[in-house]
């Protein structure tokens, strides 16, 4: 064997030994590809499956928030129409006159008077405006005077001396009383509630 054949034998082994590194490193540099696309491809999924995740939970807390602004909102609007209507019922007690007006009047202070139970002198306040039907009213009560002014819509208050006792019967008591105790049934009927 001569030696350009030893050299050329060599060089076929080393040319075949390339080219199978060369075609291991073209298998491996496509497998590393594929597991790379791979990779990519479940990142990119994972990704949208967060970002959808993402988007429902802030569409959720959107929703959650627009439901309580709006309940916020209903609330508001229902305790409005409850002032405006209590305003309304204050202004009708207020406009009451003539015999109407007298006749609860004498109701209270006839409430008044069974608590107060006094054989002394006893003061009796109302609403200015009202001064001359109090006046007349008590010179049918021995012992009771018209004292002077309250601030109210109507009614009476009245104090005993002896007693030390005072009992507030101004139609604003009442009022806030029965506002008060029926406060669930008017929003019922103002507000169409089962």
């Amino acid at each position: 064997m001569s030696l350009e054949t030893v050299v050329e034998d060599i060089r076929d082994k080393a040319r075949a030994r390339a080219e199978e590194i060369r075609e291991d490193a073209k298998a491996e540099a496509n497998e590393i590809v594929s597991q790379a696309e791979s990779d990519a491809e479940e990142t990119l999924e994972e990704a949208e499956r967060a970002a959808e995740r993402k988007v429902a939970q802030e569409r959720e807390q959107e929703l959650s928030s627009a439901k309580l602004k709006a309940k916020q909102m209903r609330l508001e609007a229902r305790r409005d129409a409850l002032e405006d209507a209590r305003e309304r019922v204050e202004d009708e007690i207020a406009g009451l006159s003539g015999d109407d007006r007298e006749e609860l009047t004498r109701a209270l202070l006839d409430a008044a008077s069974a608590e107060i139970d006094s054989s002394g002198d006893v003061a009796v306040y109302g609403r200015a405006s009202d001064e001359d039907l109090l006046t007349d009213i008590l010179a049918d009560y021995d012992g009771y005077e018209y004292a002077g002014e309250y601030e109210c819509l109507g009614g009476v208050v009245v104090e005993s001396e002896e007693s030390r006792l005072r009992v507030n019967n101004t139609f604003d008591s009442v009022l806030e009383n029965v506002w008060e105790d029926e406060l669930q049934e008017i929003s019922t009927r103002l507000f169409d509630e089962e």
